[in-house]
């Protein structure tokens, strides 16, 4: 973000002036509508406008009136600041969600990362796959949250060592591929828009960090490289590079990353990436962890960062762990408005992979509030993947497994039905 100075008059005129990149208007906005010296309020989508520059080539809007309007106005579509972004070249690139439309919303499905700690060590044994009929009917719950919920996005963790049969450096292994892609195109195969593969490896490969002591950042590359040029021609696939990486070094992580990006861009896979920082992918800590400012720098082989979305996770019980089943707090405030504002400072987007809570009333009061501020800032907002169905028991803490009755049918859990699928809808 660019600082403004502002002079002491002008500071004593402007008491209640809103700080550059900070928000000063939109629907159901109840604060200050001015702007420090050197700023003026800037119309970005009907339920935000934001205090920038003035030399900004953007047309000032006055709060009251972006509050006040039901007219519906062009979004502003944001690019990286030193190249322009190429349409054609990456297919997949996620510029066209509608003001307060969120562009995906669905659930994780669990279970082939099911043997996993966060020291990243995984027994290939421990995976439990979400498919018949050794396991859950994940594809089924697929079926039911697109044509019952409306859900367009999904979440498929699995781990390092299972797509390998834990052989590192070697190849992919042929039969645990085919049984997790089953997953994969059963996601497709629904309706999803979005199909993540996950690895859930925590930035590990049984205890040790890649690129820090681990794995090596080219073997990194050579896994990616390999998946990638495996779904390179489906754009419903997406790549999310690791899982809630943690304790260890930003910058030398961000160097990881980018080998990584270039090894799938290089296999020729346009899909969209999603980049994790540190602190467990923490939404609320991604600039203070120094993740922003790291991972803001890793691009695509041409030097664009079309494609690449910064991935983050937030949960909502007291310690923001997802360990209780009750909610204390809907994260905007503290989280997710100022993760805005250096989104759009940086012209960048991020998704919420992960978020969730118990079925319990104040779990669905505060994730839905969450869900529809995301909804509200869709600009810089993709959508989200809540945590989590698939191979879970409905007893989990933060089960989302939906049970089939007798008929075929599916009855949600409560947090799913109350919360999460009218939160997307209503997006």
């Amino acid at each position: 973000m660019k600082a403004v100075l502002v002079s002491t008059a002008a500071f004593a005129i402007q008491a209640n002036a809103v700080s550059v990149y900070g928000q000063c208007g939109g629907k159901n906005w109840n604060g200050s509508g001015t702007c420090d010296a050197g700023s003026v309020c800037t119309y970005q989508n009907d339920y935000y406008s934001q205090c920038l520059p003035v030399s900004s080539n953007v047309s000032p809007t006055s709060s009251k009136s972006v509050s006040s309007s039901t007219t519906s106005k062009p979004r502003t579509t944001f690019k990286t600041k030193t190249t322009a972004v190429s349409t054609t070249h990456h297919p997949t690139s996620s510029s066209t969600s509608q003001p307060g439309k969120l562009k995906y919303g669905g659930i994780n499905i669990a279970g082939f990362d099911f043997g996993c700690s966060i020291d990243g060590t995984c027994t290939v044994q421990g995976a439990y796959p979400p498919l018949l009929p050794n396991g859950n009917d994940g594809l089924g719950q697929m079926k039911h949250f697109v044509k019952d919920d409306g859900f367009n996005a999904f979440r498929l963790p699995t781990s390092w060592q299972y797509l390998v049969n834990d052989q590192l450096g070697n190849p992919l292994n042929a039969a645990n591929l085919a049984t997790y892609d089953k997953l994969v195109q059963g996601c497709v195969d629904a309706g999803a828009a979005f199909c993540e593969i996950d690895i859930h490896n925590y930035a590990r490969y049984n205890g040790a960090i890649i690129g820090q002591g681990g794995p090596t950042n080219a073997q990194f590359a050579a896994f990616w490289g390999a998946l990638a040029g495996r779904y390179a021609s489906n754009s419903k696939v997406a790549f999310g590079l690791m899982n809630e990486p943690h304790n260890l070094d930003i910058s030398t992580w961000a160097a990881t990353v980018q080998a990584a990006v270039t090894a799938i861009r290089k296999a020729g896979a346009n899909n969209l990436i999603l980049l994790p920082g540190t602190s467990f992918a923490s939404a609320g800590d991604f600039i203070s962890s120094g993740s922003a400012a790291a991972l803001n720098a890793v691009t695509n082989p041409d030097g664009t960062k079309t494609g690449l979305i910064f991935d983050v996770h937030r949960y909502l019980d007291s310690d923001n762990s997802g360990s209780s089943a009750e909610c204390v707090t809907n994260n905007i405030d503290n989280t997710f408005a100022p993760l805005a504002t250096w989104l759009r400072s940086n012209g960048r987007q991020a998704m919420l992979t992960e978020t969730g809570g118990g079925n319990v009333a104040s779990c669905i009061q505060y994730l839905s509030q969450e869900l529809k501020y995301l909804a509200q800032n869709s600009d810089v907002y993709l959508g989200f993947t809540t945590w989590a169905a698939g191979s879970f028991d409905t007893a989990y803490t933060l089960s989302e497994t939906p049970t089939q009755n007798s008929d075929g049918t599916w009855k949600d859990q409560s947090l799913v039905s109350q919360a999460i699928a009218s939160a997307f809808r209503g997006s």
